[in-house]
C-alpha cells in the first residue's frame, strides 16, 4: 500500500525529448504533492539507458511512478492514479459527461497520432522551423485541430474538460510544442482561432514553464 506521508518519487526521461514523461510530471505538479525526481538520460549508447531504467521500471520504459511499494510505470495510468490521490487537484473535471470527454481525449492521444509523433518528434532544445509534412501527419493534425475546437466549444473552455486544467490537457502539451517547433498553424488545418489559442495557453501554464526551465 502507498505510504500517505512518503514522498514520491517520479522517474522521467530527458525533457527536452520524453513527451510520456512531461504528461504524468505536469499532472503531479498541479497537484502541489512533493515528489522527487529521478531523471535517466535518453538515447544513451550501449543500452546504458535501458538498464538503469529497468532499475525502477519492470517494462523498461518511462515513465514510473513510485509511491510507497507501488509502482506504476505507464503515462495514462499514473495520471489516473493521482487523479484518485488527489480528487481535490481536479485532474479530471467534475461533470460526467465532461470527464468521459476529457477521457477519450487522453485516451487517443495515449494511443494514436502515430504519424505526427514519427515526424515531428518533440525537441524542446530545437529551434522552430517550418516542415515538409506527410498526408497522414497533415490527417492527424486535421483531427487534433478538430478535437481541441469541438471540446473547447462543448464545455466552455479554457480547458479541453471546461475551467480546469487536467490530464487531458496535459496529454496534449507536447503537441503544442511541436506545432511550434515544426512550423504547425493550426489556422491551415480548419481551426477558427480556438484552437491557436488553446496551444498558446498550454504553453504559458506554470506547470510546463517549470519543466522546460529545467530542459
Amino acid at each position: 500500500m502507498a505510504i500517505e506521508d512518503e514522498r514520491m518519487e517520479l522517474v522521467i526521461g530527458t525533457k527536452a525529448w520524453s513527451t510520456w514523461s512531461m504528461r504524468p510530471w505536469l499532472a503531479l505538479k498541479k497537484t502541489g504533492a512533493a515528489f522527487d525526481e529521478t531523471l535517466i538520460p535518453l538515447r544513451q549508447e550501449n543500452g546504458v539507458n535501458g538498464a538503469a531504467i529497468l532499475a525502477h521500471s519492470a517494462t523498461g520504459l518511462v515513465p514510473a511512478l513510485r509511491d510507497g511499494d507501488v509502482t506504476i510505470s505507464d503515462s495514462l495510468a499514473i495520471c489516473e492514479y493521482l487523479a484518485e490521490r488527489f480528487p481535490d487537484a481536479g485532474l479530471w473535471p467534475t461533470d460526467r459527461v465532461a470527464r468521459a470527454f476529457a477521457r477519450a481525449a487522453a485516451a487517443e492521444m495515449h494511443s494514436g497520432f502515430a504519424s505526427l509523433r514519427g515526424e515531428c518528434p518533440m525537441d524542446l532544445a530545437a529551434e522552430p522551423r517550418a516542415a515538409a509534412l506527410s498526408e497522414a501527419t497533415h490527417r492527424d493534425i486535421r483531427r487534433i485541430v478538430a478535437l481541441w475546437r469541438g471540446l473547447l466549444e462543448r464545455f466552455g473552455g479554457p480547458w479541453l474538460g471546461g475551467s480546469a486544467w487536467g490530464i487531458a490537457d496535459a496529454f496534449y502539451t507536447p503537441v503544442a510544442t511541436r506545432f511550434r517547433t515544426y512550423g504547425v498553424l493550426a489556422a491551415d488545418f480548419g481551426d477558427d482561432g480556438a484552437a491557436g489559442l488553446y496551444a498558446k495557453r498550454l504553453l504559458a501554464r506554470p506547470e510546463y514553464l517549470a519543466w522546460l526551465a529545467a530542459a
